[in-house]
């Protein structure tokens, strides 16, 4: 496809918040996939950015939030998918990726015009960033093995919406075409 970025959505995360239990399943089931994509975009030269949480930690930076994922309990599931030395990493604050970050102008900046969305929550974060890329006219695409979910029935429906309303592609991680 071209001109592709591969956006890892708030997978640096202590797992400390109410719905953890109900996630936490579905985290491991497709960290392997989100694993794989990531090496995979590294080794074509496609670039790599982290949209995260800041978990409301104003002050923080991408080190800082990183740093209190590892330190947590669930460390293990952070481990595997950390940012290497040419990440890109935006916190953000809300649901999108694109609400009140510079992500557009870096995607811009990269002349990405397709964007690869793995990470969590399907019915959530990958929702509101797939609509938001959708209306600044950028090709989406959306690996159903590689975003997790809390609610399957809703991610079910997420999935169904990114793909007929916002005509993102949804695929296997292994069908990505960067």
């Amino acid at each position: 496809m071209g001109n592709s970025a591969l956006i890892v959505i708030d997978m640096i995360n202590a797992y400390d918040h109410p719905d953890a239990d109900l996630l936490i399943p579905s985290v491991r089931t497709a960290l392997p996939r989100v694993t794989g994509l990531i090496d995979r975009a590294r080794s074509e030269d496609v670039p790599v950015i982290y949209a995260n949480d800041n978990f409301g930690e104003w002050r923080s930076h991408h080190g800082e939030i990183i740093e209190r994922t590892l330190a947590g309990e669930r460390a293990e599931l952070v481990k595997p998918v950390l940012p290497d030395d040419r990440s890109l990493f935006v916190a953000k604050a809300r649901h999108s990726i694109f609400y009140e970050t510079p992500l557009s102008y870096l995607l811009s900046q990269l002349g990405a015009e397709h964007v690869v969305l793995c990470g969590q929550v399907t019915e959530q974060c990958v929702l509101y960033s797939a609509l938001d890329a959708h209306i600044r006219h950028l090709r989406v695409t959306v690996p159903r093995d590689a975003v997790a979910h809390i609610h399957s029935d809703l991610a079910d429906a997420a999935l169904r919406m990114m793909e007929r309303n916002m005509g993102a592609r949804i695929t296997t991680s292994e069908s990505v075409a960067f």
